[in-house]
């Protein structure tokens, strides 16, 4: 009940946002960037910027906190360890967009674009359903849930039907996400930590999953073709015949299921 309401409060005050933003064009994102300094961001926080085409800017030392990004392109674009807390980023473009330590909670981006981005060490709690992340960098991201820090329940990030086709998630955390039919084939998760994820339907068809952590995961009718799982660690997987195409995974006998 109470990520219930939370939620119901984040979309209020994204749609006050809204309401009461005065429209910002490209131009005049422009003259607020050229003057900041890391000790004095452009003031962007809370805009209306839905829309716009901000396609390769330099933005990190932009206050975009809490700002409408809905539908705008941000391809391209340097947001580098920026706090992007409780803005509103449904359908965003992030393609090719440098996002490495960045911080994204509390924010709903369904069916965005961030393939190619480079996520490096970011530190996202999000719904990511249905966006697109091929070829994505999240190397040492930071996606799991804190368990120490859950004052309103338990927040995690959603990757439901989300593409990962080819993305990079060497040591990154994942743990408690909720991964369903999420595509992952062809993608890299050297020692990526899956504990307590749910991968029904998930898709790891030639993934290398070489010392990654699916210990309590849910993992029915989760796709292993060709998978490289040497030294991954399946921990309380109880029923094998769940798991299509485990037969044919690379270093199977590799592979820890104690």
């Amino acid at each position: 009940m109470k990520i219930y309401f939370y939620w119901l409060g984040i979309l209020a005050l994204s749609a006050c946002f809204s309401v009461n933003a005065a429209d910002i064009d490209r131009v005049e994102v422009e003259k607020r960037l050229a003057n900041a300094k890391k000790d004095h961001p452009a003031d962007l926080r809370r805009k209306d910027l839905t829309e716009l085409d901000l396609s390769a800017l330099d933005l990190k030392h932009a206050d975009l906190w809490g700002s409408d990004l809905r539908r705008a392109n941000l391809s391209n674009s340097d947001l580098s360890g920026l706090n992007l807390d409780l803005s509103v980023m449904t359908k965003i473009n992030l393609s090719g967009a440098n996002l490495s330590n960045s911080s994204i909670f509390g924010v709903h981006m369904g069916n965005a674009n961030l393939s190619n981005a480079n996520l490096k060490g970011s530190r996202f709690i999000s719904v990511l359903d249905r966006a697109n992340l091929q070829h994505a960098d999240l190397s040492n991201a930071d996606w799991g849930v804190d368990m120490k820090n859950q004052p309103m329940g338990l927040m995690r990030v959603s990757l439901n039907n989300a593409n990962l086709s080819g993305a990079n998630l060497t040591n990154a955390n994942l743990n408690r996400a909720l991964m369903r039919f999420a595509k992952l084939d062809g993608a890299t998760l050297k020692n990526t930590i899956l504990f307590g994820a749910d991968l029904s339907g998930a898709d790891f068809t030639g993934a290398d999953l070489s010392g990654a952590d699916l210990s309590e995961t849910k993992l029915e009718s989760t796709h292993f073709t060709g998978a490289n799982l040497a030294g991954t660690r399946f921990s309380g997987v109880k029923d094998k015949s769940k798991l299509i195409g485990l037969d044919s995974a690379k270093n199977l006998d590799k592979a820890i299921f104690k």
